[in-house]
């Protein structure tokens, strides 16, 4: 695992602050502009932006008199934005292009830009997912494997307390995502068709909507409605709560910088590493099976490297002392990478929960031996360039 370097992480800490800043302060999209028109002898501003139907026409929307000084103000702060956004924008191409820091495919970084602008995030909704582990390098300022990064979907989760709590919702998702790609379309929820918690575009690209399930496997089935989600429910998993329990704030390399929530790192370690040994036996169960070890031993094998062990140990523990089911899911993906990489998660998991006050054998960091199930290999320093 190769760092990166003093300078490039406090670029990244300026570009979250300065995106973080803009999202607060924009009351109009970054992709249009103020024009004045003069009226009878008085000069008035419009707002033009692009047609979300990709015509190349644009909306115009009515904003004030110029003469009136609290719209003045905004079309001069919009200016200041428009400037940022160009600034930004070179951020983003410095720590991808020099730093080898990854960026994600356009139709990723399009989805998650739509949804920002609409205020998914705002509603304190978080990104999960491969395209979540994409923003990780960044915030841990460490170069990891480029062949975890790859997928074609993205996927999404909410509270559903929070859902019905916020008081505000989305814009109709489809519309959002029709916005990014025409094609998008609902897909009726095998349980319930009159629900939604998937979208696919005609390219295969798929977009989900995801909540905790607190009680049994027999209750995640059906879809649970989410009064913020504009017209979209979600699909209830088990152990999600885990997973986006007091979510960070990051920044996603697209465009001019995309501010996200998404999973603290450690808890995505160790919820990959309980999924990983869950997937349901289907077409592709074991291709995924395999890439959320991947992803879990990246992404543990880091914090250790980067001194964050006890971070990571605290959420072992924690996801360990919920029950049989999570500590039979841990060791179950635990046998199945290599010995030495094993022996050294157990080693540093181990002194992490030493510091912490508890003990090895506590929480199944004795040799547990190993199966030869798809074994999963140390993350490796190939591959430095952007996913």
């Amino acid at each position: 695992m190769k760092t990166i370097g003093h300078v490039y992480r406090t670029l990244y800490s300026e570009l979250a602050q300065r995106s973080l800043d803009a999202r607060f302060a924009s009351d109009f999209p970054a992709d249009g502009r103020f024009v004045p028109v003069t009226v009878k002898d008085r000069k008035y501003w419009y707002f033009d932006r692009p047609a979300a139907d990709g015509s190349g026409r644009q909306d115009r929307s009515y904003v004030g008199p110029a003469d009136d000084e609290e719209i003045s103000k905004r079309v001069e702060a919009f200016r200041d934005l428009k400037a940022d956004v160009r600034e930004r924008r070179k951020i983003v191409s410095t720590l991808t292009r020099e730093a080898y820091l990854p960026r994600p495919d356009k139709m990723a970084g399009d989805i998650v830009q739509a949804l920002a602008d609409a205020g998914f995030f705002r509603l304190r909704g978080v990104l999960v997912g491969t395209v979540a582990f994409q923003a990780y390098s960044a915030m841990l300022g460490a170069r990891l494997d480029n062949t975890a990064m790859l997928t074609s979907d993205a996927d999404f989760a909410q509270f559903h307390s929070i859902s019905a709590a916020v008081g505000d919702q989305l814009p109709p998702v489809v519309d959002v995502l029709k916005a990014v790609d025409p094609t998008f379309r609902e897909i009726p929820h095998m349980n319930d068709g009159r629900m939604t918690t998937q979208f696919v575009a005609r390219s295969g690209y798929k977009v989900e909507f995801l909540t905790p399930n607190r009680g049994s496997d027999d209750n995640s089935g059906g879809p649970a409605p989410m009064p913020a989600l504009g017209g979209a429910s979600a699909q209830p998993l088990r152990f999600l709560d885990f997973l986006i329990y007091q979510p960070e704030r990051a920044v996603l390399l697209h465009g001019a910088g995309v501010p996200i929530l998404v999973p603290a790192p450690e808890r995505f370690a160790i919820h990959k590493l309980i999924v990983g040994s869950r997937r349901r036996v289907d077409r592709d169960g074991t291709a995924k099976s395999a890439k959320d070890r991947l992803q879990a031993m990246t992404l543990m094998t880091a914090m250790i490297e980067l001194r964050q062990k006890e971070d990571l140990a605290e959420a072992y523990m924690e996801a360990w002392d919920r029950g049989p089911a999570w500590k039979e899911a841990i060791l179950a993906s635990m046998r199945t990478f290599d010995a030495d990489s094993a022996a050294h998660l157990r080693k540093n998991l181990g002194a992490g929960v030493r510091a912490l006050g508890g003990e090895e054998t506590e929480y199944g960091l004795e040799d547990q031996g190993r199966r030869q199930i798809e074994p999963v290999t140390p993350a490796s320093n190939k591959g430095d360039g952007a996913a």
